[in-house]
């Protein structure tokens, strides 16, 4: 095994120019990750200077046996923390032979609508909460929760420390400094109210670069968990009953919601948000409505509500926002396994682009 360990950890750079690249992409279930590698004579740090590629559609639910190929555009590098090295992971999206986004391409419009000029001029900034469970492999139950059984009630467990109470730490510190070496600007991590649940934070970043590190720093997640033998959920709601349920809430602002006199943007955006409620909960993710009860931290579902420091809101203005009349609001609604190119390409468009 220390041999093989030795293989895994060799340094390319000692002996050759070529790197590994990791291509990464999005199945056809809209969550599932996929990744295949090749070889590349040097590294690269343009994503536009790599070739594109092609995988069989079939096999991931996005196209037919008889026209079966896909081709993956790279859209963004990251420094590849398992390969280290020159080795790189690299973002891409779908397309058909033809040239056109697949259906489950969701990168394609959220790039138009983060390139339109008024939304560039608007720099919006995203920090995006990701919420997750790990659970044991062979039973899809909980880290740390009995087999068949449950520990005891919340209220322990959040940013706990210690065996009976925090579960997974060294899965959750791994993928924050794998994170931290890609190049993603992974902003914290922390506990959640839900024993075998946790979070990290994705921002500030900005336009189309938020759905492009969160989704890879999902992929490294995947593969740690991978590597330690242990299922990653983004399920809304893993257990019914009296347990938290897991969400993405997405921080937002725009360059005039953080400039003087940015609290009365806020308020308007936040009223166009409201117009726009269930155009937005259709995007934000599948089984929400088990998580979105007015329970355990969230709104209903069926009813929009703002506040400031209102955790039971579906959107929250923070109360430093509040005093200094400028900064940014947090959207409470989208689940843990959103789409992170939808939910920020939406946000923008109703509160820069959409004129009711």
């Amino acid at each position: 095994m220390s041999l093989l360990a030795d293989l895994i950890n060799l340094n390319l750079s000692d002996t050759t120019e070529k790197i590994i690249a990791e291509y990464i992409w999005i199945g056809g279930s809209g969550m599932d990750l996929r990744s295949k590698a090749r070889t590349l004579p040097g590294p690269v740090t343009d994503p536009h200077k790599l070739p594109k590629w092609n995988y069989d559609g079939s096999s991931t639910g996005q196209a037919p046996g008889d026209d079966s190929e896909v081709i993956l555009y790279p859209q963004a590098i990251f420094k590849d923390p398992f390969r280290r090295g020159n080795n790189i992971l690299v973002m891409c999206d779908a397309y058909t032979p033809a040239g056109d986004p697949i259906p489950t391409n969701k990168r394609f419009d959220a790039a138009k609508i983060f390139g339109h000029p008024d939304v560039v001029t608007e720099e919006p900034w995203y920090g995006i909460e990701q919420e997750y469970t790990l659970l044991q492999k062979d039973v899809n139950w909980p880290l740390g929760w009995p087999v068949g059984g449950f520990p005891g009630p919340q209220g322990p467990y959040y940013c706990a420390a210690g065996a009976d109470k925090a579960f997974g730490r060294e899965i959750v510190d791994a993928h924050y400094k794998a994170c931290l070496y890609a190049g993603i600007n992974i902003s914290g991590i922390n506990g959640e109210v839900m024993p075998g649940q946790w979070e990290f934070q994705v921002g500030p970043a900005i336009g189309i670069s938020a759905g492009d590190e969160l989704w890879v720093a999902r992929y490294i997640l995947e593969r740690i968990t991978e590597l330690a033998g242990l299922v990653l959920s983004f399920d809304p709601k893993p257990i019914p009953g009296d347990w938290n349920g897991a969400g993405a809430h997405t921080n937002y602002s725009t360059k005039s919601m953080r400039s003087d006199g940015g609290i009365d943007v806020i308020k308007s955006a936040i009223e166009k948000l409201g117009l726009r409620h269930k155009q937005h909960i259709a995007g934000y993710g599948e089984g929400n409505e088990r998580r979105l009860t007015g329970r355990h931290e969230t709104a209903d579902i069926n009813t929009f509500s703002w506040g400031v420091a209102n955790r039971g809101a579906s959107i929250r203005v923070g109360r430093d926002t509040e005093r200094a009349g400028k900064g940014y609001f947090e959207d409470r609604r989208p689940a843990s396994n959103m789409d992170p190119y939808v939910v920020t390409s939406m946000i923008a468009d109703t509160t820069i682009l959409w004129k009711p």
